[in-house]
């Protein structure tokens, strides 16, 4: 499921996610799901047809993303995967940010992160002027409602409802899949790496 709270040039998206990290840090191996949260670019497209015509609306760049995740073996509620990516190069996030305000209370962060939109596109590496001038404005009016949204996400996650694999293409914890590594071939004369299979299910 998405829900997409646009403004004049920039949105928030926000759905429930199932991954697999094929590269896992220590301790974030295995299946995780829960939500993501992306503030984006938000564009108007030309008009495809006459002046009734619908209205193209791009989704456009990434600009900042928060990943409230868990172990799909843990305990509901541990938000033991929650981390965030404060920055992009380009559509590709940096690594993940593990800070304990988020964990302990992801949604009070999130909340203080976006009612100040001017130091979130900052410290992203975007110019104030990425965003419409009443951007700033109109998000914390919305971020209520945007947070009703990410509650529910949660519950309907937790409940089995969403941020579940894709059918028969999940893997069994731990199962591998053979090939070069994302970032480029191995050494001459080294077996292709065995790393986890890539799952990943969601529209973010």
């Amino acid at each position: 499921m998405l829900y997409v709270f646009g403004f004049d040039r920039v949105g928030v998206v926000v759905g429930d996610l199932y991954f697999v990290d094929p590269r896992p840090g220590k301790g974030q191996e295995g299946p995780e799901h829960g939500i993501r949260l992306e503030l984006r670019v938000l564009a108007r497209g030309e008009l495809k047809g006459s002046i009734y015509s619908a209205q193209p609306i791009e989704v456009g760049a990434p600009i900042w993303r928060v990943d409230l995740l868990e172990s799909v073996t843990g305990e509901p509620g541990s938000f033991d995967r929650t981390h965030y990516h404060p920055a992009f190069t380009g559509w590709n996030p940096g690594r993940r940010v593990f800070v304990k305000e988020l964990s302990a209370d992801p949604l009070g962060w999130l909340d203080s992160k976006l009612t100040d939109l001017d130091a979130l596109l900052d410290s992203a590496g975007f110019p104030a002027g990425t965003a419409g001038p009443d951007d700033a404005r109109d998000l914390r009016e919305a971020m209520p409602e945007i947070l009703d949204a990410a509650r529910r996400l949660l519950g309907r996650v937790r409940a089995g409802e969403l941020g579940n694999p894709p059918p028969g293409k999940a893997p069994a914890d731990g199962a591998r899949l053979d090939g070069p590594e994302p970032d480029g071939a191995e050494p001459d004369g080294a077996e292709p790496a065995r790393r986890p299979a890539l799952v990943r299910s969601g529209w973010l």
